[in-house]
This record gives structure tokens, sequence and C-alpha cells, in this order.
């Protein structure tokens, strides 16, 4: 069995096109969110709001630096607005892609060799994306922080409900790109499904080599085999095709060689 590695069929197109509705779904969610989300609109609050209550960081760090001629720390990724900016161009990346994917699957140009090196760099972006919305906060020995406080602890711990609400928001892009993840690592895995050797390579190669071999049209005449090969026969002659037909060219012709037929009558 012969091993096709370019030009390969998906195992299934029905799960295929569920998961482009899915993948459409959820792209719509992330773009809303994380637009909602840009600047910052609740960042710097819930860095405030863990700080208060005692589970990371206090933001004013980089205040007292600057305030004291010192170069101020770097921030942590999660608490940081390039956290907000990737998360926002994850999601525009994603529905370009799946534009470009739809329009490519139609016609047939989805391959899975082309498809597996895409899959695996979402599976890092959206597991980059993760890690760091969940990401610890080791700034202040005091408070360290292994997981951001709206993620390890229930919103209820802050009294404030403005705060408790941009907690829910957090939480919400949280499980939206969690679900995202998964929806690509389910795209990783149908791609190397449709990686995999079975019995569809030998009947493809068989196919084609077909194809190749025989001259162009030979694939008609071998279906119609059963069929009379009238092509291959000379028209019967008959009284009117028998004799040979002269008009007032070939007369001319024959006249010149001699030989005109009303003549030799």
């Amino acid at each position: 069995m012969a091993y096709r590695i370019l030009k390969r069929k998906w195992p299934s197109t029905a799960a295929m096109w569920i998961m482009m509705i899915v993948e459409l779904a959820l792209t719509v969610t992330l773009l809303v969110l994380t637009s909602l989300a840009q600047p910052d609109t609740y960042r710097t609050k819930l860095w405030t709001a863990g700080y208060q209550l005692g589970f990371n960081s206090n933001p004013m760090i980089i205040t007292f630096a600057l305030t004291n001629g010192q170069k101020p720390p770097a921030i942590p990724f999660v608490w940081s607005s390039t956290l907000t900016d990737y998360n926002v161009a994850i999601a525009i990346i994603s529905l370009f892609f799946l534009i470009t994917k739809l329009i490519a699957f139609i016609m047939e140009f989805w391959l899975p060799i082309i498809v597996l090196p895409i899959n695996i760099a979402f599976v890092g972006l959206y597991a980059a994306s993760l890690g760091g919305q969940a990401g610890p906060d080791y700034l202040d020995p005091a408070h360290p922080s292994r997981v951001a406080w709206y993620i390890a602890k229930p919103c209820s711990v802050a009294a404030n409900p403005q705060i408790q609400s941009y907690c829910t928001s957090a939480k919400g892009v949280f499980a939206a790109f969690s679900i995202m993840f998964a929806v690509t690592l389910v795209n990783l895995g149908l791609t190397i499904w449709a990686m995999l050797p079975n019995e569809r390579d030998k009947r493809d190669w068989d196919s084609d080599d077909e194809d190749e071999d025989e001259p162009l049209g030979a694939g008609a005449g071998r279906n119609n085999q059963k069929g009379p090969a009238w092509e291959m026969h000379s028209i019967p002659p008959t009284p009117r095709t028998g004799l040979m037909p002269y008009t007032p060219r070939t007369t001319a012709f024959n006249t010149l060689n001699r030989s005109n037929p009303s003549r030799q009558q």
C-alpha cells in the first residue's frame, strides 16, 4: 500500500462542517468578549481588587518604583496589556483562518498536510492565552499567586458588585478560550486521523494509475465496451454511397487527366 502524502481525503466531511459551525459561533463570541475587555476595561481593577483581598501584588508598585527613580519591575503577564491585545489578535486571526478554511474546503484545497502545521500553531496560541489568563503573579513576595484569583476563586469573594461583574466577565473570556482550545484539539485530531495510513490510499493510487496509463478518451470507450463499436466500422456501401460522387471540380480535374467518365461511356 503506497502512502499518499499530499492529496489525502478527509475521513469525515460531516465532522468538518460541524466543527466549522462551532468555530464560527465561538469566534464571534471571542471577538465580542475580547473587544469589551479592550483596552483596560477591568484588568487593572481586578488586579487592584486582588491586592485588597490579599491574593496578589499591588499594582501601585510600578508607580512607587518610578517615584523613587528605580527601574520599574516587569508586570506579570496576567495583568499586562499585552495579554489583552494578544487575545484580541487571536480572535481576529481565528476569524480570518475560518473564512479561508471555508473557501478552501469548498474548493477541495484544504489538504491535511497543509492544515497540520496550522492546527498545531493554533493549539499553541490558545494554550498560551489560557496560561496567561490564569498565570502566576510573583511580583510581590509577600503576596505570591500561582493562579489569578478571578479564576481560582469564586467572584463572591469580592464585596463590590462591580468587581463581581468584572470577575464574571473575565471568567467568561477564560471559558470561551477554553472551549476554543478544545475545538482546536479536535481539529488537530481530525487532521492526524486524515494523515494516518488507510485502505483509501491503495484505492486512490490504483485509480490514479489507471487514469494516467490509459489514453485520453479510453475511459469512455471502456464504459461503452458492451455496446456495438460502430465507430470502428466503415459505412456499408449502398447504391447511393457505392458510386463516386462527381462535382464540377472533380469533372474538371478528370478532363485534364483525360479520364472523364462521361466520355468513357
